[in-house]
């Protein structure tokens, strides 16, 4: 018995001392990934700027790259020290939020541009959209992994201002037709809204079997 004791793996705890170490392995990837992200984001956003025609696009553009900025810096600050930051998150509003507009008008078909001359602010708003959302779902994926409760709750709280910055990139396209909105016919639209009804009465849950198997 004394034998077999002594081949069992010893495991070992690297417990680091100070808030900046509190992180795990798959987080600090994570993280990378994150603020590798963010830069791209803000890189492109820089570079796009360069092709706007529209001043209302001009304007959307950089109130979101200065609110992305400022949480870039945060999430940096936040995970290199593992303590609350300097400066609080703050929430992205959308100003002079309209609602969409339904329905399908006719549209020339897409194709990719042949040149520089054929940029146009319908191409760069779809590129500007698919940015922020991919970052959103970034967000949402390495969040819930995070160790560190500072960090955690930075990341979390973005993952809100990078739907509304998407919203509000949307609104841009609908109202200029460059994302239509179809909508069903009214007897199909019923239909699929009264395909769900919330839940009556109180569940009644099986009871715990002692962990025994079922096989």
């Amino acid at each position: 018995m004394q034998q077999e004791s002594q081949q069992q793996p010893q495991f070992q705890s690297y417990q680091q001392n100070g808030p900046q170490f509190n992180h795990g392995t798959h987080e600090l990837f994570d993280l990378h990934e994150v603020l590798a992200g963010q830069i791209n984001v803000l890189d492109q956003f820089m570079l796009f700027r360069t092709f706007i025609q529209d001043q209302k696009l001009i304007s959307i553009l950089d109130r979101q790259y200065n609110f992305m900025l400022a949480h870039y810096n945060i999430t940096c600050e936040s995970f290199r020290t593992g303590q609350k930051p300097f400066q609080e998150t703050a929430t992205y509003l959308i100003p002079n939020m309209t609602q969409p507009v339904y329905g399908m008008h006719p549209a020339p078909p897409k194709k990719p541009n042949q040149s520089l001359a054929d940029i146009k602010d319908a191409g760069i708003s779809a590129h500007m959209l698919g940015l922020i959302k991919s970052h959103a779902s970034l967000l949402a994926m390495a969040t819930p992994e995070v160790t560190n409760p500072v960090v955690r709750r930075v990341l979390a709280s973005q993952i809100q201002n990078f739907v509304e910055m998407a919203y509000e990139i949307f609104l841009y396209q609908n109202q200029h037709g460059y994302y239509q909105v179809p909508q069903l016919a009214a007897p199909f639209m019923e239909q699929m809204l009264g395909a769900y009804t919330p839940a009556t009465g109180s569940p009644q849950m099986p009871g715990y079997n002692g962990g025994k198997s079922f096989h």
